[in-house]
């Protein structure tokens, strides 16, 4: 074995500690919470739990993933990529794995997952970014478009109180400053190309491993592919109805987990419940674990008239079919990944 793969190898397993320790401490404090609410409770609500209603929020976070994976093909073959459907899908989630299990992956993990489709495709890593952070752009519409849609009948219904308005406000300004924050990078891209070339200089002039030739090649890749999908506002419409769908998916496994637990809710209630608990998903533990479910049990408690001790319940059916679910079989799919590569 080469230093360089003992180095890899090292890398390997420092990172599968840190993974182990983020979910380790997350499962802590959600145990700490459950307690708090009262064991007891939330193990009568689980024990009676339809599991038919599970198996359907399983079967609608696959479909989820599977329209995103469209979304992803869509873009792909923007840029000049052909990968078959059927290809594309195990490496979306063997993406979405990798996403799922690093702590703060869903607070970056952009430049990952195009490493994963890059070697898993034909397509070169700047390609791979730029229709990764494309489709990322695209899922946020409908992900502000449903949480407008509840916030919206919340409000006419007065049911959203003094305490959760704030999570209103922050979906707010989410929606209108992503697509600003999104159209001045693109209007920027050049200055923003050359500051990046400014940051890394020094580096580059330390090392023989980087070069600012190489960094000034890769951005102008980078560019052209963010150019050649700009262009084609066809297929950005044709990703965009895929990545309504696979939202419209990745909502409905809540309103699932709430009719497992024998109780009802409203759809809009679900549109909004489900984007404002992703904002906890920004927690530094893996996949937001603890943190969202402490989100989702504040929120179904507050507006959904839930307890807590069943709102903490529906938050952990809801997130076996989700979170769960989407981890083991995109477990499945990494290591098949891996094994082809």
């Amino acid at each position: 074995m080469s230093q360089s793969d003992g180095r890899v190898d090292l890398l390997d397993r420092q990172t599968a500690l840190k993974i182990v320790g983020g979910f380790a401490i997350a499962l802590v404090v959600l145990a700490l919470i459950a307690y708090g609410i009262g064991l007891d409770k939330i193990q009568r609500e689980l024990a009676d739990a339809d599991l038919r209603w599970l198996a359907a929020g399983c079967l609608s976070t696959a479909i989820g993933l599977v329209a995103w994976a469209k979304a992803w093909q869509v873009v792909l073959g923007v840029v000049g990529y052909r990968v078959p459907f059927r290809k594309l899908v195990v490496t979306y989630y063997a993406a979405t794995f990798a996403n799922y299990v690093t702590p703060l992956g869903q607070a970056g993990g952009e430049p990952f997952i195009a490493y994963v489709l890059s070697r898993d495709t034909e397509a070169s890593y700047e390609d791979s970014l730029a229709s990764v952070v494309t489709a990322d752009l695209l899922n946020l519409l409908p992900f502000f478009t449903f949480a407008a849609i509840g916030t919206v009948v919340l409000v006419a219904q007065q049911t959203l109180s003094n305490r959760i308005r704030g999570v209103a406000g922050i979906l707010v300004v989410f929606a209108v400053g992503a697509p600003v924050v999104a159209v001045l990078g693109w209007r920027s891209r050049r200055r923003l190309g050359a500051l990046a070339l400014r940051v890394v200089a020094p580096v580059a002039n330390r090392t023989r491993f980087v070069t600012l030739d190489g960094i000034r090649e890769r951005l102008r890749e980078l560019n052209t592919a963010f150019e050649r999908i700009a262009a084609d506002r066809r297929a950005l419409a044709h990703a965009l109805a895929y990545s309504f769908v696979g939202w419209l998916f990745f909502a409905l496994p809540l309103y699932f987990a709430v009719l497992a637990v024998g109780r009802e809710i409203s759809l809009f209630l679900v549109f909004f419940i489900v984007p404002a608990s992703t904002l906890a998903g920004l927690t530094p533990s893996p996949g937001g674990l603890a943190g969202v479910e402490a989100a989702l049990a504040g929120l179904l408690g507050t507006l959904g008239g839930f307890t807590f001790a069943t709102g903490l319940s529906i938050a952990i059916v809801y997130r076996l079919a989700s979170y769960v679910f989407a981890v083991l079989v995109g477990g499945v799919a990494a290591l098949y990944v891996l094994s082809r590569s």
